[in-house]
């Protein structure tokens, strides 16, 4: 299991130094385009995933503190009864738990997430994200691959 606590580890450092690095060197709101269609955007999210209540008024901090806690919780005791096989899953589980973590830290130790990557098609942009979300992401997509596979290709292994 200390294999998969080492890239939860990674992605958070991953995490915390690009947050940093980016309260750094930009203020607030502030964008600098570094691809066509993808800026770095420094901004504060108070929600969820997509802002989902960023305008709940303060109560929502300590709500999403309590439910990054639980599931790092659930994430850290699934993780720690995986057999030695389930390498797709342990990839998957430890990609979520960095994300979290380094979520967590930034609701925790700022009242906010620091976001800062905006990608953008014409004027539609994406809401703002950060190496975290992009580590939940990519382990709850594996997560679904996984679980559309099925158990035939599991056993089949």
């Amino acid at each position: 299991m200390l294999k998969w606590l080492g890239l939860s580890l990674l992605i958070l450092v991953l995490d915390q130094v690009s947050k940093l690095w980016v309260i750094a060197h930009f203020h607030l709101y502030e964008s600098v385009e570094i691809l066509p269609s993808v800026n770095l955007t420094y901004v504060h999210n108070m929600g969820a995933a997509f802002s989902f209540l960023s305008s709940a008024g303060g109560w929502q901090r300590w709500f999403f503190v309590a439910i990054a806690i639980i599931a790092v919780i659930v994430i850290v005791v699934w993780l720690s009864r995986l057999k030695p096989n389930e390498k797709w899953m342990a990839v998957t589980l430890s990609l979520i738990l960095g994300g979290a973590v380094g979520n967590l830290y930034d609701r925790i130790s700022y009242g906010y997430v620091v976001d800062f990557i905006d990608v953008y098609y014409g004027s539609h942009h994406w809401p703002v994200f950060n190496v975290a979300d992009s580590a939940i992401s990519i382990g709850v997509l594996m997560m679904l691959i996984d679980i559309f596979r099925g158990e035939d290709s599991k056993t089949a292994k």
